[in-house]
């Protein structure tokens, strides 16, 4: 796996991580930008929505438009992944909780 692959699926995971704190498991890409960089991930407007893109296209989100704003919300997918249920390949595995 390259350095660039390992950061992208950082980078779903910690989108998937904060949408499944949410009581109704959606964010806005505002707030996934800001959750990003809060983990040292800088990304652009642009990036974000790439990795939110490819996450619905894996089955981990659903990507809807308020306005011109991604709204992401988690699929059951998303969640088992979080939860360590079930993998989604392109997704950083989550680490046991200990």
């Amino acid at each position: 796996m390259s350095y660039r692959e390992r950061v992208n699926e950082d980078q779903r995971l910690i989108i998937l991580r904060e949408l499944s704190r949410e009581l109704d498991y959606r964010l806005n890409e505002t707030i996934l930008t800001a959750v990003l960089e809060s983990f040292g991930h800088r990304v652009s407007r642009d990036m974000c929505r790439t990795q939110l893109r490819k996450l619905e296209e894996l089955g981990a989100v659903q990507l809807a438009q308020a306005g011109s704003v991604f709204v992401a919300t988690l699929t059951r997918a998303g969640l088992d992944h979080v939860e360590s249920r079930s993998v989604i390949e392109g997704v950083l595995r989550p680490s046991p909780e200990v």
